[in-house]
């Protein structure tokens, strides 16, 4: 069944791609990013083309947001599916991240996903269904040195996918989590880096692994068996084909790196939590 589709950062990326391939499926998508007038503009154009409809929207705007989510509810009259893909990575030296740095990656990763969360999910629960796909990253579940503010960022997601999950499940809504590996898309490109360089340095050979790692991620991609973005796409196009009540809370996509055992063994013990609360009818889509 055809259904509506918002996407955030789709204009490049796991974004686009999902959009396109969601596109092809049938479906009515919506590709949201900021600069369609901009930087973007000819991604836009390009998505226009395929027949993709684009909106303008910026997930760190509280009215960029609402007008984005209204425009499409005007438009379309639902929003079925919202994949919040938007997202900053950023590797380095922790202490060389400067305060600023690491509130625009969490604005962007964890408040901006809320920020659009908040602005679909009144339309979802007037019509008592809806899906919201999260994409996060096994950074959320496994920690790389280097990686912190961004992994802290994709742990963040997780505690709101579940909080956000066991909350509306009574009103029809599922809430869900993509969990992607490294893969070569254009994030890496725009990866931050800290801006204190200095401090960088002074952790000698130590500070010097970051540019190393980078280096082994862009070679791997480079080589005959690179992974293939189009992975994350093909998750997403699966779980909006699921029916209500058959998807996983989460989906692991890529080299695991273990957080598809941490899923599992945090699942039994997350359920006997709720259990202990009384609140294990959450659990279960109403």
């Amino acid at each position: 069944m055809s259904k509506v589709i918002l996407i955030t950062g789709a204009s490049s990326g796991f974004g686009r791609d999902t959009a396109e391939t969601l596109s092809r499926e049938g479906h009515t998508v919506y590709a949201s990013m900021r600069g369609m007038e901009g930087r973007n503009q000819e991604a836009a154009a390009a998505l226009g083309k395929l027949g993709i409809k684009t909106v303008e929207l910026d997930v760190n705007n509280d009215a960029s947001v609402e007008a984005g989510v209204k425009k499409v509810l005007a438009e379309a009259g639902k929003i079925d599916v919202l994949v919040n893909n938007a997202g900053i990575a950023s590797a380095g030296v922790t202490e060389a991240f400067t305060a600023e740095q690491a509130k625009a990656i969490f604005d962007t990763n964890v408040i901006g996903l809320l920020r659009v969360t908040q602005a679909v999910l009144p339309s979802m629960r007037q019509k008592r269904d809806g899906l919201v796909i999260n994409i996060g990253s096994i950074l959320g579940r496994v920690t790389f040195p280097f990686f912190g503010i961004y992994g802290a960022s994709k742990m963040a997601v997780e505690a709101l996918t579940d909080s956000l999950r066991y909350e509306v499940s009574q009103l029809g809504i599922e809430v869900v989590e993509v969990q992607p590996s490294a893969y070569p898309t254009n994030m890496y490109a725009n990866i931050q880096t800290p801006a204190g360089a200095d401090i960088a340095t002074s952790y000698g050979a130590v500070g010097e692994i970051p540019g190393a790692m980078f280096k082994t991620f862009m070679s791997m991609f480079q080589g005959a068996n690179a992974p293939n973005p189009h992975d994350i796409a093909e998750a997403v196009v699966e779980l909006v084909g699921n029916s209500k009540g058959t998807r996983p809370a989460r989906t692991v996509v890529g080299t695991a790196f273990g957080a598809d055992k941490i899923n599992g063994d945090v699942a039994p013990v997350q359920s006997k939590v709720i259990e202990g609360l009384g609140l294990s009818h959450l659990e279960k889509i109403g």
